[in-house]
């Protein structure tokens, strides 16, 4: 390194800026050597599962949909998401949708109503003539030829009339939002004259309410409807619920008990099905013979709808939904983004993965066995290693996962039911009670004994429902043998276990189901499942699997982040940094540098804030941070320089990313790096080190029947995280001026240093002008007090650095003035 001897401390500073930078970029391509694009075969799931004129043999799946506050999420919106999973193309009676209601709302309990009356006609008009997408708000709004490759007659008339009844559809909902913005003094009042149970929403009671399903109504057409359940878990004060995560997790156990499928897919409130053969695609992965077995989760990417043509603030995300997860996909598998997920619930209940059988040794029987002995140690019996003391046995007479003991294939009946199937493994499946595993136990050997002693851990493990953790055990989805004779009982159950106390004393969130510490549940769900062993598949359909709404308003986008940047921080602050957890464990090395890259990416924020000061300051005080370079270190530098580009341009070529796309998250990478990821850094520490927490804000989803598509573009609301980047493009705009002025002042020979210093700081106000236009708004008029802050602190910051100069030689010795005599 050649220093800038004018400019020392500056020059310090952008090295190490450089290096942090130079570090974070190896970070982030060491994940990328790998890229796998994957292609599935519906016609040949279908030929294997769900042949024609056949029963189907597709695995079941529950559905999870979120909402919070139907205010900030419209129920049309949620609506239109359960509307498009009851009509995906699989198995009526392999599909159930359960809604989470976290905020107790009569208008949410009432949407989902008027939801399941309307699907009794959407769904059969669906299925008839294999429309997409399936949620009615999308589907008519297209600007295209709906007529294309419809060839039944009556198509046209039933469309009309299905857009009719559409829209009265949405003038009822209108009506219950209207009605529930004035909330009556006494509380909400149910059809039936009764109180609504949350009228307090944070001291209520659990609510479970089955609307479709087997004992439901069907359709218009006499065909039977997935299941829909209305679930609200109980609140009391004085305890921790956990947020999404909490709501996750409860609808696990509700789910559990009610249905019980192999394989769960959430999704956001705002996320519809896109794509009615989604589960499909995901069962390609999930059910094949192989890799099955060994998967945790089959992650889609995120698309979204209604966002402006250029993508002003980075929504779409594409460079890494495209180029970070396809790299992921090469190694251990993408990490969980938080929505368009199916899970394999056993990998949701702590579960390892099942291992390979090993090879038996190759031996010979050309030597008496006394020398076998001997020499190979081979006569005597095997010894147990400590893995698979610990379970993951792979074959089927190895012990299967430690926390079920050891489940062995047996050739006779045992006292608690029937003996497993002749050449497979069996699980013990059976619905009895906890208490009931100590009554008979005399009758076993001392391995049975150690077996059925290992099941009452599994209170401490899962919690005070008998119900719920039988079905645990049932490996492959269905409720436990004779559970489902009682639907009355079943829902009791499962009113049990959304209770607020359930979950105390167990290890749910810690290494059961969505795991709790960070308000980025995904990333820190994901990252215990790989470390486990267990593996992800990354799921790219042609047509997009899922579709949601994007914040395209500024100050929500960077509100967005903030949460995002601040879960990174909170992980990288607990005992769950990739940096030291899992050591030994089964994550790999580069899924591990994946991991710890989305930890510690907030923390760029200080060098990146030093780096977009340092232009204005070398124009302001005249002194520059580059020395003159001799010839080799002018090659090392466009050497270096011109392998980023290539390194950029391959990535681009094998995904198929624009340039626009690309130049747009590098802008929104230097927005969010100045603004949201700062203040997620002081918030982390504040949080983690002063018990300061900071409240999670719902981030709001627009209408989806609003006159402007783009009128959240131009909306503006105040926030402290609008502060730090409109300083910056003050104080580099101030520079220019200042460095332009010198240059005219000083003469031709000061224009050639002059021209370096100018294109970094015009690098600061290009990748910064999204976020000045943002700031424009419509009328093209930055709010005053925007403007005030930041000219306070770009004033404050001039001064102080006119008075503090470090360039400016400081006198040693007595200061010598003119006198003014002529001696």
């Amino acid at each position: 390194m050649t220093p800038a001897n004018d400019a020392i401390p500056l020059w310090l500073v952008s090295v190490i800026c450089e290096l942090w930078f130079a570090l974070s970029w190896i970070l982030d391509q060491l994940p990328k050597w790998s890229p796998v694009t994957r292609e599935t075969y519906l016609d040949r799931l279908a030929l294997r599962y769900d042949r024609e004129g056949e029963p189907s043999r597709l695995s079941p799946i529950d559905f999870f949909v979120s909402t919070v506050d139907p205010l900030k999420e419209p129920p049309i919106i949620t609506a239109n998401t359960v509307l498009s999973i009851l009509a995906v193309d699989y198995p009526v009676d392999r599909n159930s949708c359960y809604v989470s209601d976290d905020g107790a709302s009569m208008l949410c309990f009432d949407t989902l109503s008027e939801t399941a009356e309307f699907a009794r006609r959407w769904v059969p008009f669906c299925k008839k003539f294999a429309i997409e997408p399936r949620a009615p708000e999308f589907y008519f709004s297209q600007k295209i030829d709906y007529l294309k490759d419809k060839v039944q007659p009556t198509f046209v008339k039933e469309r009309r009339a299905m857009k009719r009844e559409y829209e009265e559809f949405k003038v009822r909902i209108n009506g219950l939002v209207a009605k529930a913005e004035k909330k009556p003094e006494e509380g909400w009042v149910m059809q039936d004259g009764t109180p609504w149970p949350g009228n307090n929403t944070r001291d209520h009671p659990g609510m479970i309410q089955v609307y479709l399903g087997s004992q439901g109504a069907l359709d218009v057409e006499g065909h039977e409807l997935p299941r829909l359940v209305y679930v609200s878990r109980e609140k009391r004060p004085g305890h921790n619920h956990h947020k999404k995560a909490g709501a996750m997790n409860a609808l696990v156990r509700v789910s559990a008990v009610l249905t019980n499928a192999p394989f769960i897919l959430n999704l956001d409130c705002d996320h519809y099905v896109n794509n009615s053969k989604a589960v499909r695609e995901a069962m390609c992965f999930l059910m094949d013979p192989q890799l099955g077995k060994k998967l945790c989760y089959v992650q889609f990417p995120q698309r979204f709808d209604g966002i402006d043509l250029h993508d002003r603030y980075a929504n779409r995300n594409v460079v890494f939904f495209d180029i970070n997860m396809k790299g992921l996909d090469g190694i251990q598998g993408p990490v969980y983004v938080g929505t368009g997920c199916v899970f394999n619930r056993q990998a949701l209940y702590g579960y390892d993965p099942p291992r390979p059988e090993k090879r038996p040794k190759m031996t010979c029987d050309c030597w008496p066995s006394w020398c076998c002995c001997c020499c190979c140690f081979g006569g005597g019996k095997h010894r147990k290693s400590s893995k698979d003391k610990k379970g993951g046995g792979g074959g089927d007479d190895e012990p299967r996962r430690g926390l079920l003991g050891f489940y062995k294939k047996r050739g006779k009946k045992d006292k608690l039911g029937g003996g497993p199937k002749k050449g497979s493994y069996r699980k013990q499946q059976r619905g009895y009670e906890l208490e009931e595993i100590e009554e008979g136990i005399e009758g076993y050997d001392e391995l049975e004994r150690s077996s059925l002693m290992s099941q009452k851990s599994f209170q401490k493990r899962f919690g005070q429902s008998p119900v719920f953790i039988a079905s645990t055990l049932v490996e492959d989805g269905g409720l436990p043998q004779g559970a489902a004779a009682d639907p009355a009982g079943l829902i009791k159950e499962a009113i049990h276990v959304i209770s607020c106390g359930y979950e105390e004393k167990t290890e749910w969130g810690k290494e059961i189901g969505w795991i709790y510490g960070s308000v980025t549940e995904d990333i820190l769900t994901g990252f215990k499942m790989h470390c486990r062993g267990w593996k992800s598949v990354y799921c790219t359909p042609t047509r997009p699997a899922f579709k949601g709404s994007a914040p395209i308003n500024l100050s929500d986008r960077l509100h967005q982040v903030l949460r995002w940047a601040l879960g990174s921080v909170e992980i990288f602050m607990s005992r769950h940094c990739p940096l030291w957890y899992a050591y030994g464990g089964r994550l790999k090395w580069l899924e591990r540098f994946a991991y710890t890259n989305t930890i510690v990416y907030p923390f760029t924020s200080i060098p990146l804030i030093a780096y977009c000061t340092i232009p204005a300051v070398c124009l302001l005080t005249g002194k520059f941070i580059i020395p003159t370079l001799n010839n080799l270190a002018s090659i090392w530098f466009i050497a270096l320089f011109m392998s980023i580009i290539a390194t950029g341009v391959l990535e681009l070529r094998w995904s198929g990313v624009s340039i626009e796309d690309w130049w747009r998250n590098e802008q929104f990478w230097v927005i969010g790096g100045v603004s949201a990821h700062l203040f997620a850094v002081f918030q982390g520490f504040l949080k983690v080190l002063g018990g300061v927490d900071t409240n999670f804000t719902v981030t709001s989803k627009a209408g989806a029947d609003e006159a402007d598509a783009f009128g959240d573009l131009y909306l503006f609301k105040w926030t402290t995280l609008l502060i730090p980047p409109t300083t910056l493009i003050i104080i580099n705009m101030v520079g220019i001026v200042a460095g332009v002025s010198d240059a005219v002042n000083n003469g031709y020979g000061s224009w050639g240093p002059l021209f370096g210093k100018l294109f970094f700081s015009f690098w600061v106000i290009v990748h910064l002008y999204p976020f000045l236009k943002g700031l424009m708004g419509r009328q093209n008029r930055t709010p005053t007090i925007v403007v005030l802050w930041s000219v306070l602190l770009a004033s404050i910051f001039s001064l102080v650095w006119v008075r503090i100069d470090p360039f400016i030689a400081k006198p040693k010795g007595p200061i010598l003035k003119p006198c003014g005599v002529q001696c």
